[in-house]
This record gives structure tokens, C-alpha cells and sequence, in this order.
């Protein structure tokens, strides 16, 4: 704060301003694992992409929660091969 380039000065309050989070972004860093997250991501855009034909989000939203929960299906009246 002694500084008198006001960047500078702009920095170090930004980073008092976010100092608990920064530390606890920094103690979490090796616990924890984005993988899982990386994967969620990845099921709901692949799930996004093939109901790209749906005419409403309402069906789209069903079809998500359908991956991610792996909830069963209606039984339909008409079987396909």
C-alpha cells in the first residue's frame, strides 16, 4: 500500500479483499480432485448434444436429469429394435 503506482495499490487490496479465499483455495489444491466435475460436465454436453432435436428445454432438463440420476424410463407402448 506504501507504493505509489496505484495498480498496485488496486492488487493489494484485492488481495486482502479475497484473502480467505485464496487460502483456502490454496490448503484445498491437493485434497481435492476436479475429475469428478470434469466428468458431470462431459455427461451433461454429451446428453445436451444428442437431445439437440428436442422442440422444448422442458425435455431437455427431463433428459438431464435422466443421465445424471440414472432414473429409469417410462415404459414405452411401441418397442424399436
Amino acid at each position: 500500500m506504501r507504493s505509489r503506482f496505484e495498480p498496485m495499490k488496486k492488487m493489494a487490496r484485492q488481495l486482502r479483499r479475497h484473502r480467505q479465499l485464496l487460502l483456502n483455495w490454496i490448503k484445498a489444491r491437493d485434497s481435492v480432485s476436479l475429475g469428478a466435475v470434469e466428468g458431470q460436465n462431459n455427461r451433461l454436453k454429451l446428453t445436451f448434444w444428442k437431445g439437440y432435436g428436442f422442440r422444448t428445454l422442458k425435455a431437455t432438463e427431463i433428459a438431464f436429469y435422466h443421465t445424471m440420476g440414472q432414473l429409469p424410463e417410462k415404459p414405452m407402448t411401441h418397442r424399436f429394435c
